[in-house]
């Protein structure tokens, strides 16, 4: 059996990641995800978070996602993500002023459209929170 799979992640604007990976964790529309080579095939929603991913080397890496759709075939590993980047790139202050914007749109109610919108930035900025506590949590930080 195979000890590793290519992976890549892509977002919208370019391709993020391109390796041989170990181990996949992801979290999906139905749940918590995890990939080994010789997955069987599945096509999946990814919810925005984090994706930890264990290379060939054994190392590891945290990859911050805003959604999009996994494709695991029998010998690669495709993440299309609406925006995607490596975790350590990830501005904490900026998302926490993201949620701060979005929770004070979303009080002021003006507009469903703009409450929407609001709802969507609160999310994306509370996943991006998350991947960072995540990976302060792992490193003992």
């Amino acid at each position: 059996m195979a000890t590793s799979v290519d992976c890549d992640i892509v977002s919208a604007e370019e391709s993020v990641f391109s390796g041989k990976v170990q181990f996949i964790s992801l979290t999906g529309t139905l749940g918590e995800l995890g990939i080994t080579p010789g997955h069987t095939p599945l096509l999946s929603e990814v919810k925005p978070g984090p994706v930890h991913m264990r290379m060939e080397s054994g190392e590891e890496d945290v990859f911050y996602v805003s959604g999009g759709f996994l494709e695991v075939q029998p010998h690669k590993v495709t993440l299309l993500a609406d925006t995607a980047l490596r975790a350590a790139d990830l501005n904490e202050a900026a998302a926490e002023e993201a949620s701060r914007q979005a929770e004070q749109a979303m009080a002021d109610k003006t507009s469903e459209f703009e409450y929407s919108r609001a709802a969507g930035q609160l999310a994306e900025a509370a996943a991006q929170l998350r991947t960072l506590r995540q990976i302060r949590q792992k490193l003992g930080k």
